[in-house]
């Protein structure tokens, strides 16, 4: 049910942030073009060339401050600043344009580009602009520090929690995920066995765009925003 308290729960995935210039993972040009997914972010890749996984984070981290958060993520923020109920923004993004964005509440179920782990006690800390193998860990002093990127065969961050949130979700919002990535693909399932309205805002309908009932089809920039008034305006 929808109202004025309701619980919205947002997924976004590279479609957000396609339109502020970060590199999709579809792209036919730029970093990800140069390199097979197996080399770059799985752990066997990782394991097999750290320098080559550590310089392509770098590259993506460097690429950062040349771009800026686009309506779509302002739109957001202004939800959750000016909603009454709990806004949450689960993002498969390792960019960090929601935060400078506005919003105040954001998972990385991927990780971030922004932080550091350690491979040996699982600490964190801000990453440097250009990390290295090796690097020791600031709390254990291991050198196992790694980027804080989840890879494919790796367990997403935080998934009981999210989880948690879906089953209070009043309604449930995807916006630019392809629908091939599991389990955020499964979250609009989730959501609806908690009785959530569901709305998918993609430029083409995504693999799993027959589980919702509601679609908005255009850039994010545009169709976000002008879904933000209207839901504000009530």
């Amino acid at each position: 049910m929808i109202h004025s308290r309701s619980k919205i729960v947002i997924l976004t995935g590279a479609g957000i942030s396609a339109e502020s210039g970060i590199e999709t993972f579809r792209a036919e040009d730029g970093l990800w073009a140069q390199h097979r997914v197996e080399d770059v972010a799985t752990p066997e890749g990782f394991a097999r060339d750290p320098k080559l996984v550590v310089d392509f984070y770098n590259s993506r981290r460097a690429q950062l401050p040349d771009v800026e958060p686009n309506a779509a993520h302002r739109a957001l923020a202004r939800l959750e600043a000016e909603h009454d109920g709990e806004v949450i923004v689960i993002t498969q993004n390792v960019d960090d344009l929601h935060e400078r964005g506005g919003s105040q509440t954001v998972f990385h179920m991927h990780g971030a580009l922004k932080t550091a782990l350690c491979a040996a006690c699982g600490h964190r800390w801000p990453a440097p602009i250009v990390m290295a193998p090796g690097d020791p860990c600031p709390s254990c002093h291991a050198p196992a520090a790694r980027p804080d990127v989840v890879w494919f065969g790796e367990m997403p961050y935080d998934m009981d929690l999210l989880f948690r949130h879906l089953s209070e979700a009043d309604i449930f919002i995807a916006i630019g995920t392809s629908g091939n990535v599991y389990p955020a693909a499964g979250f609009v399932a989730e959501a609806r066995r908690a009785g959530a309205h569901t709305i998918e805002f993609n430029l083409e309908r995504s693999s799993v765009g027959n589980h919702f009932e509601e679609h908005r089809t255009g850039p994010a920039s545009r169709t976000v925003t002008d879904w933000v008034e209207e839901f504000l305006r009530g």
